[in-house]
């Protein structure tokens, strides 16, 4: 495996299958065998969930952001449990650790009882983001990255990449096979947010960026095979 220790960042609409919102639990498990699939083959993986499936924003204007962070923050260990559910169903250890102290569902986040975990072949997924509001889960996976010493960021998303422009919209974008953090700062491409991706670039973390809907694409993402867009400091 090119990759010893993975960052895995998933956003909740990937636990939602074709729905909307909520949880789909055939999407949890297919999520958690293909992850299975790269720790079977020697990679230490940690995981941040987002909480999109169940909360995005503030339900109006005149809401108090950091309250609207919080819910957003519960969303993510929902999705938190819901994952370490799926593994405990297909027999393999792992453990929740979040950021805001949930001591009767969850343990409270420790670097090193997380590094410890991972050493000890037990998957590690991380909820609340940073446990601070005004940060993104993208952000809290840059952060969770740098601590554990993560060789790589995946993005698992539902696009084969970062391209020029939406592709989705844009019939004429390109995709990048290689791009740098700076490229993705100076052009607005919203891979990650800018905070995420500066963190990343000050601490030398590579992002890959790959559609995770496809089956086997996490074990060839693994292998550093070409299926998305990865970006580093250097092309």
């Amino acid at each position: 495996m090119k990759y010893k220790r993975i960052l895995l960042k998933l956003s909740g609409e990937t636990l939602s299958g074709n729905d909307d919102k909520g949880i789909d639990f055939d999407s949890v498990l297919n999520i958690c065998r293909e992850i299975d699939e790269c720790k079977k083959l020697g990679c230490e993986i940690a995981i941040v969930v987002g909480g999109g499936n169940f909360w995005r924003g503030r339900a109006n204007l005149h809401m108090d952001r950091c309250t609207a962070d919080h819910i957003g923050m519960l969303a993510t260990t929902m999705n938190a449990l819901a994952l370490q559910d799926g593994f405990k169903q297909l027999g393999i250890e792992s453990r929740v650790q979040t950021g805001i102290e949930m001591r009767q569902i969850a343990e409270f986040y420790i670097r090193n009882r997380a590094i410890r975990h991972l050493e000890k072949d037990r998957i590690v997924i991380f909820g609340c983001g940073t446990g601070s509001p005004f940060f993104s889960t993208d952000t809290a996976a840059a952060l969770r990255a740098a601590e554990i010493n993560a060789d790589i960021i995946f993005k698992a998303t539902n696009v084969d990449g970062v391209y020029t422009k939406d592709p989705k919209k844009d019939k004429n974008a390109t995709k990048f096979k290689e791009i740098t953090y700076i490229d993705v700062l100076n052009n607005h491409l919203n891979v990650m947010d800018s905070t995420a991706t500066s963190l990343c670039m000050d601490n030398e973390i590579p992002i890959y960026v790959f559609d995770v809907n496809k089956k086997g694409n996490l074990v060839k993402a693994a292998k550093g095979e070409n299926i998305g867009t990865i970006i580093k400091k250097e092309l």
